[in-house]
């Protein structure tokens, strides 16, 4: 099975999992993509986008080739991935479906990636709604010792890990699979006094991602 460069993990969280560990994070390496005035322009041309954070509020952006994560130093933790089709995909989308094909991309890559770094990570609950980009999946993981901000947390020796939610959105547009993932961050940082349902974090995760959406425009590859 071909792997996909998600780094929705790897590039993307080892610093804030070096801090939370009292190792240095590593220097912010060069964009690849690029940056005029407020917004994001990703490398390949697929989309650019309003960006999410404020160097004042400790507003970073850190990107591979397919990959653009936003991080602030209080509650925000959003990525957005976007990848060509190629010809399997696009067979595998052909045969299936969109609403399979999501479920599959998402089971076999998306989720698979979360693993690596995280091996409990679970399915909370999905959703396909058609109305959204022509069709959406929105899932909700749990990750347990996952959350991007573990820097801010006092750690108990022998305490249980906190267990990090995020929200991801996958859909098509113009010959590329996206997938947006933000982090519900209240959930970990308010610890105790934390009391939202999961039907409560469902929809707020979903109400954020639809605001990453609206910040959002795609380009159509030449000639399409």
């Amino acid at each position: 099975m071909r792997r996909f460069p998600l780094a929705l993990l790897i590039a993307l969280t080892v610093p804030s999992l070096l801090c939370a560990q009292g190792e240095p994070a590593p220097e912010a390496m060069p964009l690849v993509g690029r940056v005029d005035g407020r917004t994001y322009f990703s490398p390949t041309g697929a989309f650019k986008v309003a960006i999410p954070v404020l160097p004042e509020l400790g507003g970073t952006i850190t990107d591979t080739d397919n990959v653009v994560t936003f991080q602030d130093d209080f509650n925000t933790h959003i990525s957005i991935a976007s990848f060509p089709q190629d010809a399997t995909q696009r067979w595998e989308m052909s045969t299936r479906g969109l609403k399979d094909y999501l479920v599959y991309f998402f089971s076999n890559y998306v989720l698979g990636d979360f693993r690596q770094s995280f091996p409990d990570a679970s399915i909370e609950s999905a959703k396909f709604v058609p109305s959204a980009l022509e069709g959406s999946l929105i899932t909700y993981i749990l990750l347990p010792g996952g959350s991007m901000f573990m820097d801010k947390l006092p750690m108990i020796a022998g305490g249980p890990m906190p267990v990090a939610k995020r929200g991801n959105q996958l859909f098509v547009k113009n010959g590329h699979i996206f997938v947006i993932s933000i982090e519900l961050t209240e959930r970990v940082l308010e610890r105790t006094t934390y009391k939202k349902t999961a039907a409560e974090e469902d929809e707020l995760l979903r109400q954020r991602l639809a605001e990453v959406v609206i910040r959002l425009q795609f380009t159509k590859p030449a000639g399409k």
